[in-house]
């Protein structure tokens, strides 16, 4: 019996028969034919289970396509499997390729029933195996075809696709189609996004794969500790990578061992201080299908996006800390970004750039000002001086701050807002950047610029700070002459003025989640900073 469990309690369910040995070979197809029909008609009783633990991607779909087969096999005949078998086992095989784990396409189980059938005389016979394996290749098939364009990921709040899935009709007439072809190349063309930014971290994948699928590695100690054993162990660890070439030499030393460790340290987008600390040796103790499929989940992010983005606009890669203008394919601007640290996220989101402010007023949030600046200010309300800060009550009007008894305000009880004046010092900077989303979020530049230089900028309270922001508001109003003529911006940025600067186009703005992408061919990874890649990891296993 199959048992599975469901909302805590057991279940039973009606297994198929797993052995159907046929005397004759001629009687095979028939008989294929029986065991076909008794699995399809138990998906159902079963709550959609193929087998045990294989869940049918489309059980409606499966059934109506070989209900129009009179249930008869369409991977094999006679005991042989077709050459479109081989192929589609191919594709489950290198799935890896288009960011998809074989795992998903039911390779364990069809790979095992295979080298059956292949290798054992009397599981050549085994009709109710025959029949296993043609349900798995046409699931697997309409699987892979969904994923190839929707991706394997639930969608989110974010999903910009109008539409989100391909109707049972397309499946089916996509796999009618290769067995009439022969080809499943054919019908996996054109499925796939064709974003610059998914061909080029395709590109880097299969390139990644090729250089590291046969390449295999020690587990270093998760402490850095500084002895010759350790060293020793990590020398060993850069020998397996590639990043060290001791031929010929008896003792490699301090600096050939640094100047390995960076080598890894910049492949894998890790600062390179030559150090194996924590980050560094976490990194050399995952495994390449692991990065793989950090990688994959990048691809399916971008499998979430329209298949045709507008001709121009602003992406915001989070964990890449970057910032990018694109127009027709090009990028025009790329900027350093600072992001909202795990607990204080940067939201993902879709928007249109409505307008910029010079030198604007910073309005702090109520959660800083009660989490942070309240405490001290009722401490020492010469802290609102130090950091250049005015009280506005309800109307409008700036109060002296000592005429307010600041022990009798609480979270509960707060009639005012603390408001940065603008100059040099506001943590805004000179410049923000406005567009409408409910998080009350924007980009701006800040009074701390020094803090780009680091390479981990996950620092803010939500909003995004750009390091070229003056490249930015110039792109911004590059097209509109009639209001900005040469360099008026700049002028008025010289003179102090405070201006507002609505923006006579609506430019698309999106802040986005990959921690990987395609480079000159080659991966570049980041930190999962808000441990996103974990929930989708689940969904593509």
């Amino acid at each position: 019996m199959l048992l599975l469990l469901s909302c805590g309690h057991k279940k039973k369910h009606t297994a198929p028969k797993q052995k159907q040995i046929v005397a004759n070979v001629r009687q095979l197809d028939e008989v294929v034919k029986e065991s076909i029909t008794e699995r399809l008609s138990l998906i159902s009783d079963n709550e959609g289970y193929l087998e045990d633990s294989i869940l049918a991607f489309r059980p409606q779909a499966l059934e109506d396509f070989y209900q129009q087969h009179e249930n008869a096999a369409n991977w094999s005949d006679h005991g042989k499997l077709h050459p479109l078998a081989d192929s589609m086992m191919y594709y489950i095989r290198n799935s890896y390729d288009i960011g998809l784990p074989p795992a998903r396409y039911h390779a364990k189980a069809l790979n095992a029933a295979i080298e059956q059938l292949q290798n054992d005389a009397t599981a050549k016979k085994d009709a109710a195996l025959w029949a296993k394996v043609d349900i798995l290749l046409s699931d697997a098939f309409m699987k892979m075809t969904s994923d190839l364009h929707y991706g394997a990921g639930p969608r989110d709040s974010i999903t910009l696709r109008a539409d989100s899935l391909y109707s049972d009709d397309f499946l089916k007439e996509k796999l009618q189609q290769i067995l009439q072809d022969g080809s499943i190349s054919t019908a996996f063309e054109g499925l796939e996004p064709t974003h610059a930014g998914y061909l080029s971290l395709k590109e880097a994948m299969i390139n990644f794969r090729e250089k590291y699928t046969d390449v295999s590695w020690d587990t270093l100690p998760s402490n850095y500790t500084d002895t010759l054993l350790f060293r020793q162990l990590l020398a060993n660890r850069m020998v397996q990578g590639g990043y060290l070439d001791t031929a010929g030499v008896e003792v490699v030393d301090t600096v050939m061992l640094k100047t390995a460790v960076k080598k890894f340290q910049n492949e894998f987008n890790i600062y390179p201080d030559g150090i194996a600390g924590k980050r560094t040796i976490t990194a050399l103790n995952r495994t390449a299908e692991d990065w793989v499929l950090q990688a994959g989940i990048n691809m399916d992010r971008w499998r979430k996006l329209p298949d045709t983005m507008p001709r121009e606009y602003i992406m915001v890669n989070v964990p890449g800390y970057t910032l990018r203008v694109v127009d027709s394919g090009e990028v025009m601007l790329e900027s350093r970004v600072i992001v909202g640290t795990p607990r204080t996220r940067t939201p993902l989101l879709n928007s249109y750039m409505s307008n910029f402010m010079l030198f604007p007023y910073w309005r702090v949030p109520y959660s800083i000002v009660f989490k942070e600046m309240l405490p001290a200010i009722q401490r020492n309300v010469g802290y609102l001086a130090s950091k250049n800060l005015e009280v506005i009550d309800k109307d409008g009007n700036a109060v002296d701050p000592h005429t307010i008894d600041w022990s009798k305000l609480s979270k509960n009880h707060f009639p005012y807002v603390l408001r940065q004046m603008d100059g040099v010092d506001n943590s805004l900077g000179i410049m923000k950047f406005n567009f409408r989303n409910k998080y009350s979020v924007y980009l701006h530049d800040t009074n701390n610029r020094g803090l780009f230089k680091n390479s981990m900028r996950a620092m803010s309270h939500g909003c995004v700070r750009v390091q070229q922001w003056d490249s930015l508001s110039q792109y911004l109003v590059r097209m509109d002459t009639a209001s900005h003529k040469g360099d008026s911006i700049r002028v008025w940025i010289e003179r102090g003025e405070k201006k507002q600067v609505d923006l006579t186009r609506r430019i698309p703005i999106y802040l986005r989640y990959f921690t990987a992408e395609g480079r000159d061919g080659k991966l570049i990874f980041f930190d999962d900073i808000y441990a996103e890649d974990k929930v989708l990891r689940k969904s593509l296993q």
